[in-house]
């Protein structure tokens, strides 16, 4: 007897519209975590989910335990040999939603489902680590909606309502939580570095590095994500002009082209007019800021390199914004030293003999008119029969002579590098450079977007007299790629062609995106401590941001406390329901009697309306669990039992 009175109480079972939403719940967070997972296991994890919700409709209950262990070493196994790695941005988010979905094995009552859904929002905000756009935050946002409507499901006398139904309260809980995580978002104060300690190096996103070999652009020129964007002081410059500038690269092995690191001052350059500018410059790993070709200074924080390139005092990790001046039409570094014409026209020994041979032709046909020879270049390319695309083939040791004389297939770095060797095979000094060119003026947000797929190499020529001088041979292949931007050249090819009017689409939604990255991704600490400058007010510290924080939330809660009573039904909403289904059902012949409890008033009415017993057992069951099973009637299943008794229409009495 005393053993029996501390025996635990057996679990309640889950209810299947429970189940049902918290596997919904843990869909929304694998399809928002799908476009960085690796496609096998998003399709594993997705077979995963629809077995279980399967067998848990057919049969109920747990899966089988001698499933559980073996699959969860499989997937950290998985994620190891992937990754190399459990830890990190991308083995962590595969490994969270991984264990999310393999949760479900063993939920089967509210305790396991009410972990399930806290887990699922925590794996819905891990996606925030990858993007942070508008798009993908409104994404997360509604993904909390089955989150929510799981909970919702737990809750005692749960009413069964159709999907939106379930979906309807949570959302309008998501809009009154809005205001409060605005005033966060304002208030709370920022860190000076990630929560988490450290950034992750994955973070790189522009793809431009120091180094540049065949083949390094072809997953960045697909890549459609924004790299920048530039306002002007005055109108923007020619679409052939929109070239910016990032590395310079003068060393070559035969296949790779890299920077020479120099601490000389930048060279001289002769101009008559410049252009004033700001880059807004995505977050990327590397040092470069790009900046209109010819730079002709840095900004406070980079410096201004000897061959013109702005490089920043550190790793540009988070999204910056800087205003440069430079001069489209110009002459760099006039007179070249014999040290300096001897580094650019350096070939490794042993490599691309055919391509050095016909550049000694032209040398003997030109003699010294190094024009001609870049003309002769050009005219190569142009009536070469070369094509411009994404997928050329692989080329040999010999890249430049495979590339020339073989494959003919290429995009930018490959012109530029076989230009630049036939250049220094030809005695004319030459190097590569790399940025990007062309972009998209979006008149009404009055800048110029520059993607990653705008990316592009070309090649810097010395010629007497002028200087180093911008030579691009991808324009003698692909005119378009410089006149009418990437997106043209590729069109033109028979590699990909996009839709225009989806194109043209897209880069009027950046002024979305460009508003959600100046108001809310860049609302960092200095924006923070500057909010109160508009009101008179200086430097904004934390604890002036923390009192302001406690007086905004005690006003919202004040609010909703004010709501909360002034939404409050007077008198008793249930007692008043039941008033009408007993006029009802008096009119019916079945009047209530003085002393008669409800149930059995229900009881003798369903024996006089046979024909409507299920529907009296019913409001009969939603009337004793309002009246008894609760202090305060849920507000759902009341309107729900208020809603049955007004579609209630009892039938003539059975005599």
């Amino acid at each position: 007897m005393r053993l029996a009175m501390f025996r635990r109480k057996p679990p309640q079972p889950l209810s299947r519209r429970a189940f049902d939403l918290l596997c919904l719940t843990v869909g929304v967070v694998l399809a928002v975590h799908a476009p960085h997972l690796p496609l096998w296991l998003s399709a594993a994890l997705a077979l995963t989910l629809g077995l279980r919700w399967r067998q848990h409709r057919r049969q109920g209950g747990r899966a089988p335990f001698y499933l559980k262990l073996p699959l969860v070493a499989l997937l950290s196994g998985a994620v190891i040999f992937y990754y190399g790695s459990l830890f990190g941005r991308e083995p962590g988010a595969a490994l969270a939603v991984g264990l999310l979905v393999l949760k479900l094995l063993e939920t089967d009552t509210p305790r396991d489902a009410r972990v399930g859904a806290a887990f699922a929002c925590f794996a819905l905000m891990a996606a925030l680590l990858f993007d942070q756009g508008l798009v993908a935050t409104v994404l997360v946002a509604l993904g909390l909606l089955p989150a929510l409507a799981t909970l919702r499901a737990l809750e005692p006398a749960a009413p069964t309502a159709t999907l939106p139904r379930e979906l309807l309260p949570a959302l309008k809980l998501l809009a009154a939580a809005l205001p409060l995580a605005l005033l966060a978002f304002v208030l709370v104060p920022r860190l000076s570095s990630p929560l988490w300690g450290t950034g992750d190096a994955a973070q790189a996103r522009t793809g431009l590095s120091e180094d540049m070999s065949p083949g390094q652009f072809s997953e960045l020129l697909t890549d459609d994500r924004p790299a920048m964007r530039v306002s002007f002081d005055g109108p923007p410059p020619a679409a052939g002009k929109r070239y910016f500038r990032a590395y310079v690269m003068s060393n070559y092995d035969g296949r790779r082209w890299t920077r020479f690191d120099s601490a000389r001052a930048p060279a001289p350059v002769e101009y008559h007019s410049s252009l004033r500018y700001t880059v807004n410059l995505e977050a990327n790993s590397q040092r470069a800021l790009p900046a209109l070709d010819l730079p002709l200074e840095a900004p406070d924080d980079a410096a201004l390199g000897a061959d013109h390139e702005v490089l920043s005092a550190k790793s540009n990790n988070d999204a910056r914004a800087y205003t440069l001046r430079s001069a489209l039409d110009y002459h760099l570094q006039v007179q070249l030293d014999s040290q300096q014409r001897q580094r650019y026209v350096r070939l490794p020994a042993g490599f691309n003999p055919r391509t050095l041979e016909l550049a000694r032709q032209w040398r003997r046909r030109y003699g010294d008119n190094d024009d001609a020879i870049v003309g002769a270049a050009l005219d190569l390319f142009h009536n070469g029969g070369f094509n411009y695309t994404l997928l050329p083939a692989p080329l040999g040791r010999d890249p430049v002579d495979d590339f020339l004389f073989s494959t003919h297939q290429g995009f930018c770095e490959h012109y530029a590098s076989a230009f630049t060797v036939l250049m220094r095979a030809a005695g004319i000094p030459a190097r590569v450079v790399t940025g990007y060119q062309g972009g998209y003026w979006n008149a009404l947000g009055n800048y110029l977007l520059v993607r990653q797929s705008d990316a592009h190499a070309w090649s810097e020529a010395w010629l007497p007299g002028k200087g180093w001088t911008r030579v691009d041979p991808t324009a003698a292949v692909r005119p378009e790629r410089v006149s009418r931007g990437a997106a043209a050249a590729v069109e033109a090819s028979s590699d990909w062609s996009p839709n225009q009017w989806w194109l043209g689409l897209r880069n009027r939604w950046d002024v979305v995106n460009r508003w959600w990255n100046q108001g809310v991704i860049g609302f960092d600490t200095l924006r923070q401590r500057g909010l109160l400058t508009p009101f008179g007010l200086g430097d904004t510290d934390a604890s002036t941001l923390g009192l302001l924080l406690a007086i905004g939330g005690s006003l919202f809660a004040l609010l909703g406390v004010t709501w909360a009573l002034w939404r409050r039904p007077s008198g008793d909403p249930a007692r008043a329901a039941m008033h009408v289904l007993e006029r009802k059902l008096a009119a019916a012949g079945i009047a209530r009697r003085p002393s008669e409890g409800p149930q059995h008033y229900f009881s003798r009415a369903a024996r006089a309306l046979p024909t409507q017993r299920a529907p009296l057992e019913h409001l009969m069951r939603m009337y004793l669990d309002l009246r008894y099973a609760h202090e305060v009637p849920p507000p759902e299943p009341l309107k729900e039992f208020q809603r049955a008794v007004r579609d209630f229409r009892p039938r003539r009495m059975v005599k």
